[in-house]
């Protein structure tokens, strides 16, 4: 089992890939400091003369009809292609689905422009995430990370005084190596990094850290926890009053201190500098106005309780988990995180995101369904390998659209942003 150091020097490790970030940026440059990739035509127009314009660019850039997703080809008709998805099946519900880009990010899998798809019926939406994509791609981009992951399950067990939940705990803690025997036949992907033990009264939640692969993981975790619930049932010296699969400890679904300061799915951070005359130009503000705005927001934040300070996470992720097959419930934890705004030594917006609970997967669930996929596809992420990338796209658009709406209250133009788009003219 890694220790704390070995952990840290690994993470260290990971950071230093994003030193190629200059020689990665200037591969995208042309001669003139132009970006080359073009940016979605047809933007703010609703014709049918650009949504074909953008389908037939997507065709190009990325060598993909969305044709299920454009409409021009029908979903699926035999109610049995969505078991596993979806029970007492009676059709499907549609939403609209825009696009943002490019949205330049150096991650450590997630490297260069990325168009995103974002599924919302919020009108102003995406116009507000393409302008935090333009302004950070203008000023060199987004570096997103992930930096670790876990996903947890955490039974409880019952027993009748202190001394018997000793014993327990002692003699649990020596079966670690017969669990992860256990999860190999159980999972070919779930591992199992660590169990730790909280005891309150004659009560043990045992909270068990796995890793799921390219898969969300909820479900796996549970199919493996039950498991190793039955073998500890079937071979402890000390048995319990009564036990549970789920505690609700865990956070699933829902918001809580211990993923905020811990990990849940994987956790992402991405920053990035926007220079004072992109400020201007892009986003009508200045790097000073925009800081003192979020300074005196995280202030708000903090007086109404709020877990983690951010200004509308819930917005990108919803749209992007919705779009691309995503438990949409787990915004209700992914949402939690931080945003930090603050003016550099060189006068320029200093922005930062990180978010620790974000449930995410690439293989399983609702990604195998027609439109999901092929969202998936268009950011390069679908199937193995693809779920930390993801996730570090998930870190930059976010990071982008928290740099646009506070440009938008700083500047007084939230309201007007609204009256534009987000009504029918």
């Amino acid at each position: 089992m890694s220790t704390s150091s070995e952990k840290a020097r690994k993470l260290i490790k990971l950071i230093e890939q994003t030193n190629s970030w200059d020689s990665t940026l200037e591969s995208l440059n042309t001669g003139n400091g132009n970006l080359t990739n073009p940016l979605v035509p047809g933007l703010l127009s609703w014709s049918k003369e650009s949504f074909e314009k953008r389908l037939e660019f997507i065709k190009s850039e990325k060598n993909l009809s969305l044709s299920k997703l454009s409409g021009k080809e029908a979903m699926p008709e035999d109610p049995a292609f969505y078991q596993g998805n979806i029970e007492n099946f009676i059709g499907m519900t549609q939403v609209p689905t825009g696009l943002v880009g490019p949205l330049l990010i150096n991650g450590i899998l997630a490297k260069g422009d990325f168009y995103v798809p974002l599924a919302t019926s919020e009108g102003a939406l995406v116009a507000s995430y393409s302008r935090g994509a333009r302004a950070t791609r203008l000023s060199g981009g987004i570096t997103s990370i992930c930096l670790t992951e876990a996903v947890q399950r955490t039974p409880v067990f019952k027993f009748n005084s202190l001394p018997e939940v000793g014993k327990f705990m002692y003699w649990i803690l020596d079966q670690v190596d017969i669990f992860r025997e256990i999860i190999k036949k159980v999972s070919s992907h779930a591992q199992l990094l660590d169990l730790r033990l909280n005891m309150e009264g004659n009560q043990v939640l045992c909270i068990f850290d796995y890793t799921t692969g390219d898969a969300a993981g909820q479900n796996m975790v549970t199919l493996c926890t039950e498991t190793i619930c039955n073998y500890i049932i079937e071979h402890t010296p000390i048995q319990p009053q009564i036990w549970f699969l789920e505690s609700n400890y865990s956070g699933d679904k829902k918001a809580t201190v211990v993923s905020f300061s811990t990990v849940r799915g994987k956790k992402v951070t991405a920053e990035a500098v926007v220079k004072a005359q992109i400020v201007k130009e892009v986003l009508y503000s200045t790097p000073e106005q925009i800081a003192s705005y979020w300074q005196t927001s995280t202030l708000a934040a903090i007086q109404s309780g709020s877990i983690g300070v951010q200004g509308h996470f819930a917005n990108a992720l919803t749209a992007l988990f919705l779009a691309c097959g995503q438990d949409v419930a787990c915004v209700s934890e992914a949402y939690v995180g931080i945003t930090r705004m603050e003016v550099n030594k060189a006068g320029d917006l200093y922005v930062t995101v990180t978010l620790p609970s974000l449930v995410v997967g690439t293989v399983g669930g609702g990604t195998r369904l027609p439109t999901q996929r092929e969202c998936l596809e268009l950011l390069g992420c679908y199937g193995e390998g693809g779920a930390r990338k993801f996730a570090e796209i998930c870190g930059a658009i976010v990071l982008a659209g928290e740099l646009s709406i506070a440009a938008a209250l700083a500047s007084g133009s939230f309201a007007k942003a609204h009256r534009l788009f987000g009504r029918k003219q």
